[in-house]
């Protein structure tokens, strides 16, 4: 009997190659610059341990779990980064395998040690807060005091942050549109008394010429870059005697004092930017260890525990 013949592609396609491909892919779907630039960066960390010229079809289960190991022994990492590099691995391999290039085959993914970002307290708040001298500061402190204000005024991201323009801020109405956001939905957000107050000061200080010009922005009237401003704000947490650092931790620190105050997390959720009540629940589970320490100082079962408060009372056995 004689074999029907078929069509065989020998695909010998490298990760490199097919890495490629899968940032083209990003790019054609209109993905975020940011996006794209994360999986870049993951792809560093993953082609320190595959060779970039690794055939993409010899990529098997068990290759996922020799790079979690390798991670886990070789790089200075905690499980939240860990969990990063592998969702990004298995973001890549699924592209690989929706184009053939691979075998298809279930990745799971490294559980995430829930720990808790320690927030700022109070009295670091008062610290960090407090207005400076305008007298003797430079443009530059006086700009992140503002910052750290609107930080905790508002709790939005750092790309969001560096992307609010002038005409952004709506002083009638005193809401700000957030127009940058990680999963690409417009926010508005309301503006307490407080903050509307400093950025009215703050925007006849800033002697901007047009509205398209960036609300906060370097000492030569550019926009901000992610690097810069956090650095930036480091040393002014340093400056005045703050070790914490990190700007992330004044959306931690702004979600954890709205929980305090009894407020519906429904609402959270809307300040937030977050797409559910899902997310946002496991953002307050995250910050229950440091609400913990909030809870201890307050002990309601102490105050009826004393047995000076209550004296039993026997009756007489007749």
């Amino acid at each position: 009997m004689v074999k029907k013949l078929k069509i065989q592609l020998e695909n010998n396609k490298t990760f490199k190659q097919g890495f490629e491909e899968f940032i083209d892919s990003c790019k054609s779907r209109n993905l975020r610059l940011a996006t794209i630039e994360h999986y870049e960066e993951g792809y560093k960390a993953i082609i320190k341990f595959l060779h970039e010229d690794t055939a993409i079809k010899d990529i098997t289960p068990k290759t996922i779990g020799e790079f979690v190991r390798y991670c886990r022994d070789n790089l200075n990492i905690n499980s939240q980064t860990l969990h990063t590099y592998c969702r990004d691995f298995k973001t890549i391999l699924y592209f690989f395998m929706r184009m053939d290039y691979m075998t298809t085959f279930r990745i799971s993914l490294p559980k995430v040690d829930k720990t808790a970002i320690e927030s700022y307290s109070d009295a670091e708040l008062k610290i960090l807060l407090k207005k400076p001298d305008l007298k003797k500061c430079t443009f530059v402190e006086y700009r992140n005091y503002v910052i750290v204000n609107f930080l905790i005024s508002t709790a939005v991201r750092l790309n969001s942050l560096i992307n609010i323009k002038i005409k952004d801020i709506d002083l009638e109405n005193e809401v700000v549109y957030v127009n940058v956001t990680k999963n690409r939905k417009p926010l508005i957000l309301p503006l307490n008394r407080t903050i509307m107050k400093i950025l009215k000061e703050y925007l006849k200080i800033r002697q901007y010429k047009g509205n398209e010009e960036y609300l906060f922005c370097t000492a030569y009237n550019k926009q901000l870059c992610k690097k810069t401003l956090n650095g930036s704000l480091n040393k002014y947490n340093h400056d005045r005697g703050i070790i914490k650092t990190g700007i992330h931790r004044y959306r931690h620190t702004s979600a954890k004092k709205f929980i305090l105050a009894g407020r519906n997390p429904a609402i959270l959720q809307k300040l937030l930017g977050h797409s559910s009540l899902l997310i946002t629940q496991n953002y307050i589970n995250i910050l229950v260890s440091d609400l913990k320490k909030e809870i201890n100082d307050y002990d309601i079962l102490e105050e009826f525990n004393s047995t000076n408060h209550i004296k039993m009372k026997q009756k007489n056995k007749r």
